[in-house]
């Protein structure tokens, strides 16, 4: 495993590291404690010592399995979670100081812990950005000793640049791949003046980019692959990186041309989002113990040639940009 800081945090987080929303198995099961602490061994065992969850996942039960894991191990393991998502209707009004405090204070108690090593906010309406009594909260929680970062989780990069002008946004959780490039441009480069650390979701796209999908792949009622396609029921950025499904599929069957050797495609598009020094780390899924340790595959190919990255490049600019790039 390689380890990166994570901007002024101080943390020293493995590249690749865990994130759960799934951790309790596949997308619209119920919530299995005993696959999710398989799961969590399995990560740590391989190097991982970076952990995401957030109270909405799998209704608190992510956080108890992820508090209870980390209790259970000897090795420091670094705690994310996330607030804001319980929030309904999900507006600007209803971000509240008092609020947004218990929903920390609740946290705490799901996972048993005493301070959180980072709390995010969980993709709040782009208002909130402009409001700057809610990140002043967070000032008085780190005093109180109950967390010891904040950072932000968004959908777009005009959020995540303004989010990094208060200077206790420490971190910026975004959705970047060979899918999603918009964050490239701008987006680092001013995280890195500021010393912000870069946490990527969504490194597949949804499992689009390990090549395994087909026109007859289908999905459970339960998954938002199924259900959230256009945005039905949160930002439809989150599915397939925004890309139209059988769009996705054809740029895919691109990629595998200029990979020929690679049979799943995940290594090589984790490899890719490596090859940015501005990210500390990804935080791909894993629905089963496998999955998390098959992800560290990433780290044991080498990196992508120029001729590679160029072809990449390529099929985004073909495929991808006219659909998504201006929107997130």
């Amino acid at each position: 495993m390689n380890y990166r800081r994570l901007g002024k945090t101080g943390f020293d987080i493995s590249e690749i590291s865990l994130g759960t929303w799934q951790v309790g198995g596949k997308w619209g099961d119920d919530f299995s404690h005993d696959n999710a602490e398989k799961i969590l061994h399995a990560a740590v065992d391989a190097g991982i010592n970076f952990i995401d969850t957030a109270d909405v996942y799998g209704a608190g039960e992510s956080e108890k399995a992820v508090g209870k894991f980390v209790k259970s191990r000897s090795e420091r393991i670094y705690v994310a979670t996330k607030c804001g998502r319980q929030l309904s209707p999900h507006v600007s009004e209803a971000y509240q100081p008092a609020v947004l405090r218990k929903f920390v204070e609740d946290s705490l108690q799901n996972m048993g812990l005493e301070t959180l090593d980072l709390i995010q906010l969980h993709c709040p309406p782009t208002e909130v950005y402009y409001r700057p009594e809610i990140f002043e909260l967070f000032d008085r929680l780190k005093d109180e000793g109950k967390i010891l970062n904040l950072g932000i989780s968004v959908e777009k990069v005009e959020e995540a640049l303004k989010g990094i002008e208060y200077e206790n946004v420490t971190t910026v959780q975004i959705i970047f791949n060979m899918f999603r490039q918009r964050p490239a441009e701008l987006f680092f480069e001013q995280a890195q003046k500021r010393n912000v650390g870069i946490i990527v979701r969504v490194p597949l796209a949804s499992g689009l980019l390990t090549g395994k999908f087909s026109k007859s792949s289908s999905f459970t009622e339960g998954d938002h692959r199924f259900f959230n396609r256009n945005g039905e029921r949160f930002d439809k950025g989150e599915t397939f990186s925004g890309i139209d499904y059988e769009t996705g599929l054809a740029a895919v069957e691109e990629l595998k041309c200029v990979f020929p050797a690679y049979a799943n495609l995940a290594p090589v598009a984790l490899r890719w989002i490596l090859q940015f020094a501005a990210v500390s780390t990804i935080i791909p899924g894993a629905s089963n113990p496998e999955q998390a340790t098959a992800n560290l595959e990433a780290l044991r190919i080498p990196n992508l040639s120029a001729e590679q990255c160029a072809a990449v490049n390529g099929i985004y600019e073909k495929y991808i940009k006219p659909q998504v790039h201006h929107l997130w």
